[in-house]
């Protein structure tokens, strides 16, 4: 474990702490996206009212509907985010040394973060996000599912569904109010948990409950300001699945600008308040064992790393200059 390369390390305790949180909150996650993309169905029965639709329907497997593709996404997604933040910070500090430890820095580093792990890993958002929309069929349920052709059977089918419909493109449908999103959000979530704890006292930096509140209160804020994006998102992944006949919407504005004029600005908020109980948990679970799998790996603290960094950088430095 001491061999290990503290890059490694970090991708590790990433995407164990995004698994773990992710599958906690996963039946808030597929009713939110419901509330987000079907609103006859769904908003007019409201939160208890879906739970108790998709029990009835589809049974308590229903609540996990698209949670594979949900972790298979989130866990490289976790580790690229938490470790891109850690790389993108010590840059910054190993480029710009005079550069405060403040607030900027962590609002940089974590945007910069959010942006990287989003581009790299949105295809199995877009795949979580089609399989959690379907309602499948049941014998005790009037629904009726979509077309058969439009069912998809898992990750994999419906990988290649999108891919032979629209090619690389269909698979990145909704990144860019994902992009627009996540680079405010990242920034702001770092920023808050990081600013949150440097009020906390020393002797108290470890305890979990300090990490879940200050986790809490990071992903409360930075989610309620970003929000708006994240159902433009969804409801770009799922056009082509949808019954109601709403119109292309191409862009992410126009997008925003069709949802507002036709849904109402309610919309841009729907999901929000079972958002607000999914993210608290969420983020606040993630931080937490983040931060754990960190001591258990035995990660050195951040600007212990970014010290010995720098001192091997200025030695390497000064050996070419002698040589």
């Amino acid at each position: 474990m001491e061999s290990m390369p503290v890059f490694a390390k970090e991708l590790i305790a990433g995407g164990v702490a995004g698994g773990f949180a992710k599958t906690v909150v996963a039946p808030l996650e597929r009713v939110k996206i419901l509330f987000q993309t079907r609103r006859a169905e769904f908003q007019s029965v409201g939160l208890s009212g879906s739970f108790k639709k998709i029990a009835k329907t589809e049974g308590v497997l229903g609540f996990y509907r698209g949670n594979g593709a949900s972790v298979a996404r989130i866990v490289p997604y976790a580790a690229l985010h938490y470790m891109a933040y850690e790389e993108y910070r010590r840059w910054i500090i190993l480029g710009f040394p005079d550069i405060g430890r403040g607030p900027v820095l962590d609002l940089t580093a974590g945007s910069f973060a959010g942006g990287t792990a989003v581009l790299l890993t949105y295809p199995l958002d877009l795949v979580r996000t089609k399989l959690a929309y379907q309602v499948v069929e049941s014998s005790k349920s009037n629904i009726k599912i979509l077309n058969t052709d439009q069912v998809f059977k898992g990750i994999f089918d419906c990988f290649s569904k999108i891919y032979k419909e629209s090619g690389i493109r269909g698979l990145y449908r909704g990144a860019a109010p994902s992009l627009l999103g996540i680079f405010p959000y990242s920034g702001l979530k770092f920023y808050f948990y990081e600013e949150m704890k440097s009020f906390v006292p020393e002797e108290h930096k470890n305890d979990i409950t300090v990490k879940l509140f200050c986790g809490s209160f990071a992903g409360l804020l930075g989610q309620t300001f970003t929000y708006p994006l994240d159902v433009v998102r969804r409801q770009m992944q799922v056009q082509r699945l949808s019954m109601v006949d709403n119109g292309q919407m191409e862009g992410t504005f126009q997008c925003l600008i069709s949802i507002f004029r036709k849904q109402g600005w309610k919309q841009l908020f729907s999901g929000l308040s079972i958002n607000y109980l999914k993210v608290v948990p969420s983020v606040a679970i993630g931080f937490t064992v983040y931060d754990s799998m960190k001591l258990w790996l035995r990660v050195p603290p951040r600007d212990e790393n970014v010290n010995e960094l720098a001192a091997e950088r200025r030695n390497t430095t000064q050996s070419s200059l002698h040589s």
